[in-house]
């Protein structure tokens, strides 16, 4: 076997599944670039047969990012496979993976499909996949419970197929780490064709063991590709994290013996770049790139890595980017200084009008506080005002009155389509007011299933990053706003979800 650990990255398709999740083609575009920048063996980048704008999402990533292998997901059937290799022609290197289920409560439930059926469709899937590209991947979904005999057979006749990669997935979180280790080994040794392929492990968090279960799959099965998400992400309790797998093989190389590409520096970037673009925000305590990562409150504790900094830390912060560049520019930074950060934090903007626009925004902050961090600019375009020009809403200015004892009022003032309009309201607090003010003009009719902010760094002069989650007729998305006023933050989140909402993107989720 290798010593090469396969980092396969699938934020952009299995990561997105989340509610809220979805992202545009620029954003994708962004993150592919990060993860390319982190080195990442294999980008899952979407799904392509699922939306016209899945698929043009890894069309761009295809024709733009060539240091990692490009992948696109697909059902096992002729016409999924068919889009994949389509959206791939531009990529260095290009994979299709492919999956159907094979648990008999999912063939029986969903598929209605007998095994032969889906014995047979397998096969025919990793067959017609090969004549297309050369890298195929294939999953059997809900492998974990599947029929161990059953799953034999079909992994064995795909490899003969042509499969160069098979893909165990826990699709449920219902594994327990040993047993998963275990279950990967009695498979590998069972087929005999097993050493024609590489073996991989696709965890979903459901128990919290994601990532004990995918280093199990590792150490135990031998499995050499572990399928991961920057910060965990994904749909229910999430994916195993990119973050914690890449740390746990570095920092233990004695027990695990495996070496990675991975460049570790860039995690911490990835981790802020992925958290600020979904909204979904990273708990303080979570290892590795949660702000108290590497904190020390405790005197005895603080004491000791004054003494010695490995009487607590197991790892140092700076390998996966915590102390580089923690101020960075200012009101008197020029543009080429702002230009060299954005690409030193893996941002590449479309355009030049794109980069004043930026510019233009950076020097607008640095006029109401002093000193900007890295989140502070990554906060800043992510801004669907500066990165996207055919928003449907736009704020443009919002005034709001608060005194104890009396209802407060707001008044804001943004665009529909290119014209100005006025929404004022009355709410519970200035707030709620202006996210009525705003709805009293589009009469959306969406429900708000979340609502939440977080300080982008940590004083009162700190940016507020907000998130607006709004679902409307069974669509479910993000909006996240950031300005150093809380109250004009959340209005353009609120505008921020309503412009996901406007676009009425069609998505079909896939399975794990």
């Amino acid at each position: 076997m290798s010593d090469k650990l396969i980092i396969f990255d699938t934020t952009l398709r299995d990561g997105e599944q989340s509610p809220g999740a979805s992202m545009t083609k620029d954003e994708k575009l962004r993150i592919a670039r990060q993860l390319e920048r982190l080195k990442v063996d294999v980008i899952e980048a979407g799904f392509a047969a699922s939306s016209n704008g899945d698929f043009e999402a890894i069309r761009g990533i295809a024709n733009e990012i060539k240091d990692s292998t490009i992948c696109s997901l697909s059902r096992a059937n002729d016409r999924d496979i068919a889009r994949a290799a389509e959206a791939l022609k531009g990529a260095n290197s290009a994979r299709i993976h492919t999956f159907i289920a094979t648990s008999k409560l999912h063939m029986e439930m969903k598929l209605r499909m007998t095994p032969d059926q889906v014995f047979e469709q397998a096969k025919q899937a990793v067959r017609f996949a090969k004549n297309l590209v050369s890298d195929v991947e294939f999953s059997p979904e809900d492998g974990y419970r599947s029929d161990p005999d059953f799953l034999c057979r079909v992994i064995e006749a795909v490899i003969n197929e042509g499969a160069t990669t098979i893909n165990v997935p826990d699709t449920v979180g219902y594994a327990v780490p040993e047993l998963y280790g275990n279950f990967i080994r009695t498979l590998r040794e069972r087929i005999p064709n097993s050493d024609k392929a590489v073996w991989s492990v696709h965890c979903h968090n459901d128990l919290g063991m994601a990532v004990a279960n995918s280093l199990a799959g590792v150490k135990i099965g031998g499995a050499r590709q572990v399928e991961c998400t920057i910060n965990g992400l994904g749909e229910r309790a999430g994916n195993c994290s990119l973050e914690e797998v890449v740390m746990a093989i570095k920092t233990r190389r004695d027990y695990f013996g495996l070496d990675l590409g991975i460049d570790t520096k860039h995690i911490l970037a990835a981790s802020r770049m992925v958290s600020q673009t979904t909204g979904f925000v990273v708990q303080p305590n979570k290892a590795v790139v949660g702000a108290n990562a590497f904190a020390h409150a405790s005197g005895i504790h603080q004491d000791g890595v004054l003494k010695a900094r490995d009487t607590y830390e197991i790892m140092r912060a700076e390998d996966v980017g915590w102390t580089a560049n923690k101020i960075v520019l200012g009101k008197l930074s020029g543009r080429n200084a702002f230009k060299q950060r954005l690409v030193e934090l893996g941002v590449q903007l479309d355009s030049e009008a794109d980069a004043n626009a930026a510019f233009a925004k950076f020097k607008e902050l640095a006029d109401r506080k002093s000193d900007i961090f890295d989140e502070d600019i990554l906060a800043l375009v992510s801004d669907e005002s500066v990165v996207h020009h055919d928003e449907n809403y736009s704020f443009v200015s919002l005034s709001q009155h608060s005194e104890t004892g009396e209802r407060p009022h707001s008044t804001v003032v943004f665009t529909v389509g290119g014209v100005e309009v006025t929404g004022s309201s009355d709410g519970n607090g200035p707030v709620d007011a202006s996210m009525k003010a705003i709805e009293s003009h589009v009469k959306s009719g969406a429900e708000m299933v979340l609502y939440s902010v977080n300080a982008i760094s940590g004083n009162t002069e700190s940016q507020g990053e907000v998130t607006v989650r709004l679902q409307n007729s069974g669509r479910v998305v993000n909006g996240v706003g950031a300005d150093p006023d809380i109250v004009v933050a959340s209005a353009k989140a609120y505008l921020s979800a309503l412009n996901k909402l406007y676009s009425k993107v069609d998505r079909v989720a896939a399975q794990g």
